[in-house]
């Protein structure tokens, strides 16, 4: 068992060498980093990576849907005579995919913001997978975006439903209500409320 212990530690300590070895190699975008890590899901390791992976600018592709389709989050299309055979990603940069899958993760867990949302509006429709892929595919966008132009990063907190999606659910509603037994008369509610 010391010996087990004894490993940990020299494993931990070296851990601690390579991560301070890793920040003096960054030091000089330590703004970028910043920036990156306002993001939702981002954190100081995932930063670095995205950093080292793509650079300080992102000056690599000139448009983000290059940067998504090289790393391999955008949706494959492969199609003959007009026919798709197949919707499978491309295999794109392994190491930044299994990034952006953890910080897509990491992202729509945190409540009450934009990515969570955009994650709860498309899972009915896409499954959780293909929901995870599409935010990570969103969020690969805004950091090419933060990159390359050089802004930072504003939350503005999640969608409001649209008008289509609220008269669906008052149609539900009201459906609900008229099978239960009710007999049900809608007016729009008055500016003052009663006390």
């Amino acid at each position: 068992m010391q010996l087990a212990l004894e490993r940990l530690d020299l494993m931990e300590r070296h851990l601690a060498k390579v991560d301070a070895e890793i920040a003096q190699a960054l030091a000089a975008h330590q703004a970028v980093g910043e920036r990156l890590c306002q993001v939702p899901g981002i954190a100081v390791q995932s930063a670095q990576q995205i950093l080292a992976e793509v650079g300080p600018q992102g000056a690599a592709f000139v448009s983000a849907p290059q940067r998504a389709s090289w790393v391999g989050v955008c949706a494959g299309r492969q199609e003959s005579a007009g026919e798709s055979t197949s919707n499978r990603s491309a295999k794109g940069n392994r190491a930044l995919r299994r990034v952006l899958n953890q910080v897509a993760w990491a992202a729509v867990k945190s409540k009450g913001r934009f990515f969570q949302a955009l994650f709860r509006r498309w899972v009915p429709r896409l499954g959780v997978k293909k929901a995870i892929w599409a935010v990570a595919h969103r969020l690969l966008r805004l950091i090419w975006k933060l990159l390359h132009e050089g802004v930072s990063y504003q939350e503005r907190g999640p969608l409001p439903p649209s008008p289509q999606i609220l008269r669906r659910r008052h149609a539900r509603l009201l459906r609900e209500l008229r099978a239960l037994g009710y007999d049900v008369t809608l007016s729009p509610r008055s500016a003052t409320l009663p006390a």
